[in-house]
């Protein structure tokens, strides 16, 4: 919902009446995640998309029912073949849309979210999509400090879970993830819906993710604009002023003359585990300072630029400096996939691929390869990698998101 926030708000200030589909759960091969969402206002103007094309005309007609019933509903989608004309994903896969109609002013609490979200201030915002009917579409607006909403008039059901939503919803919202979280009635985690238990959709708002680009040199200019195209927060750092100009990067939210090093360093506070870092510099005196901190912080992608003979002199400056296999092995050097690339462009292309397939586990080999689900499970992966070890999934192991 993110992606449509900004013309929600207009909607919302004009105290237009309007309902937004929000993809909850995805099973399968589908072509959009969780929280992928579109919209239609009382006019019928429709934004966003939960499907890339193959539902959108029925959640439409969701859509306009529930401003019209102004009830929430829950619908699941999936793959039939009965009939040619049937509703349903080309793809085989399955996804449960939850259609919540909004009049502004109703509902305090999707109204401070939906304003938070605008805004750019880091929400999370917590949906009861599933549970006793009283409870369908209930909404509570979670920060960091505070939170607006509650989910059941009745104090003997509100406090136990609503305790549990907000700490569950900020603990989410902490670590930028979106999902589902099943609890009793009493707030205790459940692993199954059923009888007695909450369903929720948890969707965290937080900040774009950042890409910090080091190396004023023709190459970071192609990297900066397919990261501005991917939606990150872009910075240019270069020491050299000459280089490090706004001019020569339009496109950057930022540019910076500093030593890459001492640039991270006044960073640390804004990092996290979907930052990226590009090092193109290939200069062993700004690379090295910089990769020894790089490698020890807890963020989602380090690649360097260089041949391999650089990555090796590079890996021998790293373990000299004191740095273990395992943080050296974090680095992506040579950066960038196979593509056989030459133009800056094209390097660029390469980075990108590597930095996506990094973020969702993509094998990186060309989808014609293969015979499986062309959309990858994470989490799934990662289980199904150990459990071939011999090792237990570890429940609470979370992928980092570049």
């Amino acid at each position: 919902m993110q992606d449509i926030a900004q013309q929600l708000l207009a909607w919302h200030t004009s105290g237009r009446s309007f309902a937004v589909a929000t993809v909850v759960g995805v099973t399968g091969s589908a072509p959009r995640d969780p929280g992928a969402a579109l919209a239609v206002d009382a006019d019928g103007e429709a934004i966003g998309s939960v499907s890339g094309g193959c539902v959108e005309g029925a959640v439409y007609e969701l859509c306009r029912a529930a401003i019209e019933s102004g009830e929430p509903v829950l619908e699941r989608f999936g793959y039939s073949d009965e009939d040619a004309f049937a509703v349903g994903l080309t793809c085989g896969g399955i996804l449960d849309v939850f259609v919540q109609p909004v009049r502004p002013g109703a509902d305090p609490a999707l109204d401070a979210g939906i304003a938070l979200i605008a805004d750019g201030t880091p929400v999370a915002l917590a949906r009861v999509v599933a549970g006793p009917a009283g409870l369908l579409g209930a909404t509570v607006a979670v920060t960091a400090d505070t939170h607006h909403g509650l989910l059941s008039p009745a104090p003997s059901v509100a406090a136990p879970l609503e305790r549990s939503v907000v700490a569950e919803a900020r603990a989410m919202l902490d670590a930028g993830r979106t999902g589902r979280l099943v609890l009793g009635l009493d707030g205790r985690p459940c692993d199954e819906h059923g009888q007695g238990t909450v369903t929720l959709f948890v969707e965290s708002y937080v900040p774009a993710p950042r890409m910090l680009v080091f190396g004023a040199i023709d190459f970071a200019a192609a990297v900066v604009r397919i990261g501005k195209f991917l939606g990150y927060d872009v910075t240019v750092c270069d020491a050299r002023p000459v280089f490090a100009t706004e001019r020569r990067f339009p496109e950057a939210d930022r540019v910076v003359v500093d030593w890459p090093h001492r640039y991270l360093d006044t960073q640390l506070d804004r990092l996290d585990g979907r930052t990226v870092l590009c090092v193109l510099t290939h200069d062993a005196k700004f690379d090295l300072p910089l990769l020894e901190r790089a490698l020890r912080l807890p963020v989602g992608y380090v690649g360097a630029m260089g041949s391999r003979r650089t990555h090796r002199e590079r890996e021998a400056g790293l373990r000299a400096a004191g740095l273990t296999d395992a943080e050296i092995g974090r680095l992506r050097s040579p950066i960038g996939l196979d593509l056989g690339a030459r133009t800056p462009e094209e390097t660029a292309v390469s980075v990108a691929a590597e930095i996506v397939a990094h973020r969702r586990g993509g094998s990186c080999l060309p989808l014609s390869a293969g015979t499986g689900p062309i959309h990858h499970d994470l989490a799934k992966d990662l289980a199904t990698a150990e459990e071939s070890r011999g090792t237990p999934a570890r429940r609470d192991r979370k992928p980092h998101a570049a």
